[in-house]
């Protein structure tokens, strides 16, 4: 089995979701398919149409009520029915569901800790600890590619807004998938950004290594880090890469070589 997630960079541009789509449906044909949707540029978008300010705290956005409705409009609704639609037009009989259906997703409040500081106040900012494994796994043997929503619930109802790398991290290490894509707007970890050559290859320790040494920096360190995580969770495969690369590029990182 494979988890995807698929990131919200690029969904606006023209054919991408589409073709999207096309390269899931050939993976699918070989293995079974779970997809996490991100989203977090038209979250923006919304946000700043109805003049809501973003505040981030070390890269994760501080959710208020009412930034928690508009995450779940546009996660759970506008871009997961988006991914579920192309998907239906590709070929695949998908079906969109967000952590809080069936609770699939159980999540606590995030609260982030600097040492001796206070721990930092997210608001509705969830991480998972619970994923209905027996759900998801009976909706793949009916046939059914699952599009999750990373809006999820803790036990007494209340939503949360969930990092959709941590989501598919949680869903792939429970699912023990055999491997774990995170699909963005960048093809992998670049040797060198003036060649712009791809790593294809990095094991759990090369991987510190070059974030140390500046090789891996930016924005693409809060990625190396998910595929780590992912890694240290169990799942054996991990790769970072873009569209075109779907079917065979990229970084793939493992916990050995």
């Amino acid at each position: 089995m494979r988890v995807i997630k698929i990131s919200g960079h690029d969904l606006d541009r023209d054919g991408f979701v589409a073709r999207f789509a096309l390269a899931v449906a050939a993976i699918a044909a070989g293995e079974p398919v779970v997809l996490v949707n991100g989203g977090g540029r038209s979250i923006s978008a919304l946000q700043q149409a109805f003049g809501l300010a973003e505040t981030k705290v070390a890269g994760l956005r501080v959710t208020d009520a009412r930034s928690l409705e508009i995450t779940e409009m546009v996660m759970s609704g506008q871009v997961n029915k988006l991914v579920v639609r192309a998907l239906l037009a590709a070929g695949l009989d998908a079906v969109g569901l967000s952590g809080v259906d069936g609770r699939l997703l159980t999540a606590r409040r995030k609260r982030l800790s600097g040492g001796d500081a206070p721990a930092a106040d997210l608001g509705f900012v969830g991480e998972i600890v619970g994923v209905r494994v027996d759900l998801l796994t009976r909706l793949v043997e009916l046939g059914l590619t699952p599009v999750l929503s990373p809006v999820s619930c803790d036990p007494a109802g209340q939503h949360y807004n969930v990092n959709a790398d941590e989501a598919a991290t949680a869903v792939a290490a429970a699912l023990a998938a055999d491997q774990l894509d995170f699909v963005s707007n960048v093809p992998g970890v670049l040797r060198d950004l003036t060649a712009a050559e791809v790593i294809p290859h990095l094991t759990a320790e090369e991987a510190r290594t070059l974030m140390v040494d500046g090789t891996i920096s930016g924005g693409m360190i809060p990625k190396v880090q998910s595929a780590l995580e992912a890694i240290a969770r169990g799942v054996p495969q991990v790769r970072i890469v873009d569209l075109p690369g779907l079917p065979a590029g990229g970084t793939r990182f493992t916990p050995t070589g």
